[in-house]
């Protein structure tokens, strides 16, 4: 059983499910949950019956606003709802990726079923979001740990999981870049009714929902450094549904309405109108994974804002900035100019070459799955007095 949540996510998962689907000893069943089934955020469930792979199930979160009680309450019924699909459906592992909070609902309802669990992507750092303690989370709920990089995999052995279920695989965000065909400009623009006739930034902005300033101040500082830049059309896509997203959205629409000679809004590329337009576009800013992580597969600069990604891997193509206009102003003319794209030309991804899905599948045909459910704890030697302090010094 695989289970997605988000545009996002579906879309890092899409070739995995469809060498699941492909193999005549595996059966998938895809469960859709989260954002895909919600009217405000585009019903991207669209998304995938387009892509023709067939959905199992359904568990609608229920949730009605963006504040921390209809996010608690959207995880509660998640829980319920997961497990009566597990009862239902009878799966043998369940597959999930990443640090959204719609994934704590399978997480959780899997451990008194006694079902075994495979993560994507853990071991990574946001320090600035609370899914940073939902990734770590998620990962001691689960029982295999595919990762993007050596680093992230030590990380969760630290976490006390044995090094011999951890699987550094690279990240799933590459596969569709370095294998799927991709829309050319003409194809876009017809695609999208966005003309590429200057420059171009893809915008992107999540709530920072740890961050010491607030989403709603960092959008309007974002905003006014674009103001500035009559130059260039702004593409944004919208946010995820975590707290004050619907701030966010507001904001965003105004500049939209204001001008909407060089900029427009998106709820929902789709995967390849996506990456289709990360080809075309001269760089990213905001807060999202996919300016650290995808982005530089491009050799577009990104201006990454504020400490929502602090602690992840920075490619040289990452710009980081404080969350004041001038900064974010400095930012873009750095990453639009010709000497910082000829510094970043011909970068190396350092999260993985293209492969990521075929190395989770080989996992996941070969592991036997009886044995999985029980887990021992794996101690790391350290040195208290080095790790804590020393109490009398």
């Amino acid at each position: 059983m695989v289970v997605t949540g988000s545009r996002a996510e579906y879309g890092l998962q899409a070739n995995l499910l469809r060498m699941v689907e492909a193999d005549p000893d595996l059966e998938l069943q895809l469960v859709v949950t989260g954002t895909h089934l919600s009217p405000a955020h585009g019903t991207t469930e669209r998304e995938i019956q387009a892509d023709g792979i067939p959905v199992a199930a359904r568990v609608d979160l229920a949730q009605r606003g963006d504040g921390a009680q209809d996010i608690a309450g959207a995880i509660a019924t998640g829980i319920a709802g997961f497990s009566a699909v597990f009862c239902r459906l009878a799966p043998d592992i369940v597959v999930i990726l990443g640090d959204r909070f719609e994934m704590l609902c399978p997480a959780i309802a899997a451990v008194p079923a006694s079902l075994p669990v495979a993560h994507i992507a853990g071991g990574q750092l946001t320090e600035g979001t609370m899914d940073d303690v939902i990734r770590h989370s998620l990962t001691k709920m689960s029982h295999l740990h595919f990762t993007s990089t050596e680093t992230y995999g030590k990380r969760i052995v630290q976490l006390g999981e044995e090094p011999g279920r951890v699987f550094v695989v690279g990240s799933l965000g590459l596969d569709a870049i370095l294998n799927d065909p991709r829309p050319d400009r003409m194809e876009f623009e017809r695609a999208t009714g966005i003309v590429l006739d200057r420059r171009a930034l893809m915008v992107t902005f999540h709530p920072a929902t740890l961050d010491r300033v607030p989403s709603e101040c960092q959008i309007e500082e974002i905003l006014a450094a674009l103001e500035r830049r009559s130059d260039v059309r702004v593409i944004f896509t919208m946010p995820n549904a975590d707290p004050e997203n619907n701030l966010i959205r507001e904001r965003i629409s105004a500049f939209v309405s204001r001008h909407s000679d060089r900029a427009s809004c998106h709820e929902s590329l789709g995967r390849r109108l996506y990456l289709g337009a990360l080809s075309l576009v001269d760089g990213v800013v905001g807060n999202s994974s996919s300016g650290l992580i995808e982005a530089p597969s491009f050799g577009i600069g990104t201006v990454n804002v504020g400490a929502r990604q602090q602690g992840r891997l920075r490619p040289a193509s990452v710009v980081d900035c404080a969350p004041e206009r001038e900064a974010i102003a400095e930012a873009i003319d750095r990453i639009l100019s010709s000497g910082f794209r000829a510094s970043i030309r011909g970068l190396k991804n350092p999260f993985g070459d293209g492969h990521a899905a075929e190395r989770i599948l080989a996992v996941l045909r070969s592991c036997p799955l009886d044995r999985l459910a029980a887990k021992r704890f794996h101690d790391v030697d350290f040195q208290l007095d080095e790790a804590f302090g020393k109490v009398n010094p």
